[in-house]
């Protein structure tokens, strides 16, 4: 793995691409809010601080297996008197993984996916680590990534591994129309841009999405509700997606298809089809994960080495411009009988040291890596367009049966854009058919 530039990482398929795409998707999918619980309310004992760490990580993209083990090393030499003993699966065995393992404590620390805080928090199988949090990581931390671990305004984890959807335009494509990225701060913008290549018949249809029935609609959905002002949940806690933001997001995403501005073959794409139209010059600007910058520099695979420029997601009429959160995080199984030696572990593979040694394969958590000459000679198109986004970040509403919840508001998202409901009568039906899973 070498630079988020070129973004070595990223020009293999992500852990997204992974996770939305063939079996992943179906994988995914179909995790269920599992019954399992970590056992008793009270947490695990705190242990004595040594001894062995068992810890769950995942072995494919973000730190690579390499990365971790050397994490690992370093951490042996600076703490002799713990023994680390990792385990990788797959993303998609990840979640079933600690479901299972968590009765019998098999585990000290799991990584953990950003939509799952709700779920395992409620169950009892991760710890709240609120306590152990140090006084400064709110002001030092990225204040997206921040949230990440986060559940009922405690701390269930410490990010690792961020990630989010930047904008990605085609400024060969832009110049050629008389535009420029400069007028694309906004969604007014981009449309005005996307016409004004239309008109030009520059490319067919100029914005390429990834909205097809899987966790991809979600995050592109996410990233706009954000921008238009919206909110997943209540302060009640009850899903309000039919409302204000929510409903304007979507009447929006469905009029750039009705206007031709948008490839009508994005209601069936994921991001790695996404990622072949904008490479092909089928498509001029489209969202995507941090990996697609690398990916579109690979002359084996795209025919616009240097055209595409990353960017800041554009603001909506709110005048915000949120990133879905797309992170990882490090937690601490509930069932642990060995607590403290694995908040050590932690502690010290999610350092700002250890992290800046890494930035070419994940982006780092902590605000002033970004000011790091050292850190951003490895990615400098990417890290400071990341700085940004990720000091920003919305998150896919935090329920406990996510999945399930998930699975509802894209199905209605798609009877919107495909033309078989109006947007709000599509979220009408997604909010009433959500509201007896919301405290499932």
């Amino acid at each position: 793995m070498k630079d988020i530039q070129d973004l070595s990482l990223l020009t293999q398929p992500s852990r997204r691409q992974l996770l939305l795409g063939g079996a992943g998707a179906s994988a995914l999918l179909a995790l269920s809010a599992c019954s399992v619980t970590g056992g008793k309310s009270n947490s695990g004992s705190t242990g004595s601080g040594t001894g062995t760490v068992h810890a769950l990580f995942m072995q494919q993209a973000g730190y690579s297996t390499t990365d971790v083990g050397t994490m690992l090393k370093d951490f042996k030499a600076a703490n002799p008197n713990i023994t680390v003993v990792p385990t990788f699966v797959t993303y998609e065995a990840l979640h079933d993984k600690i479901v299972t393992a968590a009765a019998a404590g098999t585990y000290d620390v799991v990584l953990i996916d950003v939509i799952w805080p709700a779920e395992f928090a409620s169950k009892n199988i991760v710890a709240d680590v609120t306590s152990r949090y140090p006084g400064d990581w709110q002001t030092t931390m990225l204040g997206g990534a921040f949230g990440t671990a986060q559940y009922n305004s405690k701390q269930y984890g410490v990010p690792w591994g961020m990630d989010t959807k930047l904008f990605y335009a085609n400024s060969k494509m832009l110049s050629q129309a008389g535009a420029s990225t400069s007028g694309l701060d906004t969604w007014d913008g981009v449309l005005t841009a996307a016409q004004a290549i239309k008109s030009k018949g520059i490319v067919k249809y100029p914005l390429v999405w990834s909205w097809s029935q899987a966790e991809a609609i979600m995050c592109d959905y996410t990233q706009l509700l954000g921008a238009f002002g919206g909110s997943f949940l209540d302060s009640s806690g009850k899903l309000a997606i039919n409302t204000g933001g929510g409903v304007q997001a979507l009447e929006w995403m469905r009029k750039t298809v009705t206007d031709g501005l948008t490839n009508p073959a994005s209601t069936t794409f994921l991001e790695a089809d996404v990622e072949k139209t904008l490479n092909n010059g089928q498509a001029a600007m489209g969202l995507n994960w941090t990996y697609y910058l690398g990916s579109s520099n690979d002359a084996k695979n795209s025919k616009v080495v240097g055209q595409i420029t990353p960017m800041q997601t554009p603001a909506g009429p709110s005048g915000k411009r949120p990133g879905v959160n797309g992170a990882m995080a490090l937690s601490i199984s509930r069932g642990s009988k060995n607590q403290d030696a694995a908040w050590k572990l932690i502690e010290f593979i999610s350092s700002q040291d250890q992290l800046n040694k890494y930035a070419g394969d994940a982006l780092p958590i902590w605000k002033s890596s970004y000011n790091d000459s050292g850190v951003l000679a490895k990615a400098p198109k990417m890290l400071p367009v990341a700085a940004k986004q990720l000091n920003d970040l919305i998150l896919r509403p935090q329920v406990a049966n996510y999945n399930a919840i998930s699975q509802l508001i894209q199905t209605e998202l798609q009877n919107a854009l495909l033309g078989k409901k109006s947007a709000q009568a599509a979220l009408d039906d997604a909010v009433k058919s959500a509201s007896s899973l919301m405290n499932g």
